[in-house]
């Protein structure tokens, strides 16, 4: 079956697909291709009409082309997923969950615990001390030096670089501390 359209005509075809709702592409789709599609998918639907209709209007595949691809069709592996068995390889049987905590290590860069840091801000002096597990400060605990900056500041800082803790990269490699 194909259509005399020229080349405007099918453009206006194409543009009025795209204005059709999902049940108007799918009766369009009933009598394009003598079949339903239950498809919900609008995109797909235009797509699957549009090219139809390209191939009613400007003639479809080759018989040469049609015997190829159903020589490839033969030879692929047609499945849309892998066997059960292949889906999901079997546990190991000696497979053990483990639950707990994690030991942390210590970043070697921090003062010890109890160690008090300050800064002066905007013309305020601002007390952290070092705890074993964060810092505290303003009778708060927090996990970073940085949470504790964005506190203060109401604004992303790098803790290390806000309380000095962070040595320039030249006087680490002199041996120097800040």
């Amino acid at each position: 079956m194909t259509m005399n359209v020229n080349a405007d005509g099918l453009a206006k075809e194409i543009a009025a697909l795209r204005r059709m709702t999902v049940k108007e592409l799918r009766r369009r789709h009933v009598e394009l291709f003598d079949e339903e599609n239950h498809a919900a998918n609008r995109q797909y639907l235009f797509r699957r009409i549009a090219w139809r209709l390209q191939a009613l209007a400007e003639g479809d595949l080759s018989e040469r082309a049609r015997r190829r691809a159903a020589e490839l069709a033969r030879d692929a592996d047609l499945r849309t997923r892998p066997p059960r068995e292949l889906s999901m390889p079997p546990a190991p049987a000696d497979l053990k969950t483990v639950t707990g905590k994690v030991a942390l290590s210590r970043d070697e860069r921090l003062p010890a615990p109890g160690t008090r840091l300050t800064r002066v801000f905007k013309g305020h002096k601002y007390e952290v001390t070092v705890l074993s597990n964060g810092f505290e400060y303003d009778g708060r605990s927090y996990r970073s030096l940085t949470a504790v900056a964005h506190a203060i500041t109401g604004s992303h800082w790098n803790g290390w670089h806000f309380f000095g803790i962070a040595t320039p990269t030249r006087a680490r490699d002199e041996g120097e501390v800040t």
